[in-house]
């Protein structure tokens, strides 16, 4: 049986031997099929044939180019906190992929969010122009906040922020299934900013070389870098301790995110012995069973403590695994470049100034 893992070696071509080759070749047949389907779909709302639903309100979309983590929730709370600022009032719509049968039926992006800011309604549904109408009539929202809406051409929106992975920024450079790109990166046209995440993990030759790409495809579009930066280690009751309380600890880390590489890094930088990394796929439900597996494998380890994302965490819904602590590593985004123009993008598309009357 192939796991996520074992077919994202196959994908990028790290896995060699029969088996890979034949499943690439499969994949790589299947590829014009999709890329026939996104052209198709978009040509149709480019033409008119199929309807753009416009809302009252201005409508934010933070979205991406390829499957996989690209830091799309952080990128949702820092537009969050930005939109708090302006005392403005708002909703975070979302399809909903991967939703758990706890929780209202919420995904682990919603739980993630809803963790973080309890006072932001947050509402999914497959039939986003619906639900963000909802989110006027019900709950008076001024603005709406798309999570993952760069490929939904449904609801009309007044900014299109993509964030594009350092990486692994474009997808193995082929479209699903035979890479990793939702569309193709001409499509980038449509974007109004662009946020390279987790620049510091690149060196500023391979900066450029993703800027110059990007800028090809969408040469009007405002340029920003981000980096991820730890805040603290974070239990699901709410208790935190700093990041240095853990230096030099044994831990056992487990996730199941689009991008573990990025979590792994995430790690490296604070110090601490991981002995080793369990990858679980995007939006895993963990099962009893899994549970039981992460606890064993802590007790063979003998590690000090387990830690995973608070992506992880919100699904979970404990503080220990076994006689070990569970700790989240919550983090935030930090601009490098791009901040105040992306700021200025934000405010001018929702009509606030500083001398708004919000």
């Amino acid at each position: 049986m192939i796991n996520s893992a074992k077919m994202l070696d196959i994908v990028s071509g790290r896995r060699s031997g029969l088996l890979a080759i034949m499943v690439r070749f499969g994949l790589g047949c299947l590829t014009p099929v999709y890329r026939l389907g996104v052209w198709w779909r978009n040509r149709r709302f480019e033409s008119g044939r199929s309807s753009v639903k416009e809302v009252s309100v201005p409508v934010i979309s933070v979205g991406n180019l390829t499957t996989g983590g690209t830091g799309k929730t952080p990128m949702v709370m820092w537009v969050s906190v930005l939109l708090r600022s302006c005392s403005l009032r708002f909703a975070i719509v979302s399809r909903g992929y991967g939703q758990t049968s706890t929780s209202d039926g919420q995904n682990d992006e919603a739980l993630e969010l809803e963790h973080r800011l309890p006072d932001v309604p947050h509402l999914q549904d497959a039939d986003r122009a619906k639900i963000a109408q909802i989110a006027i009539d019900e709950m008076q929202s001024q603005v709406i906040l798309l999570d993952d809406g760069f490929q939904h051409r449904q609801l009309k929106r007044d900014l299109d922020i993509v964030l594009i992975d350092a990486t692994l920024p474009f997808g193995y450079n082929r479209l699903l299934p035979r890479g990793l790109l939702r569309e193709p990166l001409s499509n980038l046209s449509r974007a109004d900013a662009i946020v390279l995440t987790r620049c510091n993990t690149i060196d500023f030759r391979a900066t450029n070389q993703i800027r110059e790409r990007v800028q090809h495809y969408a040469p009007g579009a405002i340029w920003a870098k981000s980096k991820t930066v730890a805040e603290q280690w974070l239990q699901y009751n709410g208790r935190t301790i700093p990041i240095r309380d853990l230096k030099g600890k044994k831990v056992l880390a487990f996730c199941g995110i689009g991008n573990p590489k990025g979590f792994e890094h995430s790690l490296l930088q604070l110090d601490v012995t991981v002995v080793r990394q369990l990858d679980f796929p995007d939006h895993h439900p963990y099962s009893p069973e899994d549970i039981k597996s992460i606890e064993s494998v802590a007790d063979q380890l003998r590690v000090d403590t387990i830690v995973c994302t608070h992506k992880d965490l919100v699904k979970l819904g404990v503080n220990q695994l076994g006689r070990l602590p569970l700790y989240a590593l919550l983090i935030h985004i930090e601009f490098v470049e791009g901040e105040q123009e992306l700021t200025d993008l934000i405010t001018q598309s929702v009509g606030y100034s500083a001398s708004s009357d919000v």
